[in-house]
């Protein structure tokens, strides 16, 4: 993983700035390795939709002018609070392969608690059905999760609610989010 995002995905564009400081055109988005919460200064003539891939790494970036600072949830206003349920739903399906990767690594956390208890909806029954699952074969896909623990809620969502609920602040441990 990268220690600093190259791309972000667009959660939405405030083409005025925001209402108390409008010097900057501004795109607020989600860095497709680390999930980090970015606010990034447009290029006079850009206009991104939500969901555009913009690049923010070293040398030439095109479209934007330069990183403006790294952004907190609630730093987001409400569009992109909206469509970020969107992203990480593409995000997280583009990398299928890294999350079904966690599941088939996966280790406990603290003595008494495995990662995979951190994940919402997941308890100490779907954990030991998970483990005794991976014991056999590595999972494939989500769908083979799906299918070999059929009483599991769906992975996609579940790590999708999961990286949303670090990016909130409301966990403790880190799984996703860097």
């Amino acid at each position: 993983m990268a220690d600093k995002d190259e791309h972000v995905l667009v959660l939405d564009f405030l083409e005025h700035g925001h209402p108390n400081d409008r010097d900057d055109r501004v795109a607020q988005g989600i860095g497709k390795d680390n999930y980090t919460l970015l606010e990034v200064v447009m290029r006079e003539d850009e206009r991104p939709k939500g969901g555009e891939e913009l690049y923010i790494g070293e040398g030439d970036r095109p479209r934007v002018e330069f990183i403006k600072r790294r952004i907190d949830y609630d730093d987001l206003t409400g569009s992109a609070q909206s469509e970020l349920k969107y992203v990480l739903q593409e995000l997280i399906s583009d990398k299928e392969d890294e999350f079904v990767e966690f599941f088939n690594e996966a280790t406990p956390v603290t003595p008494r608690r495995h990662a995979f208890e951190l994940l919402p909806g997941i308890g100490t029954k779907h954990m030991r059905a998970l483990l005794d699952e991976r014991e056999k074969n590595d999972f494939e896909s989500f769908e083979d999760i799906k299918e070999r623990v059929p009483s599991i809620p769906d992975p996609e969502k579940t790590i999708r609610d999961r990286v949303r609920n670090e990016l909130k602040g409301e966990t403790k441990n880190k799984l996703f989010v860097h």
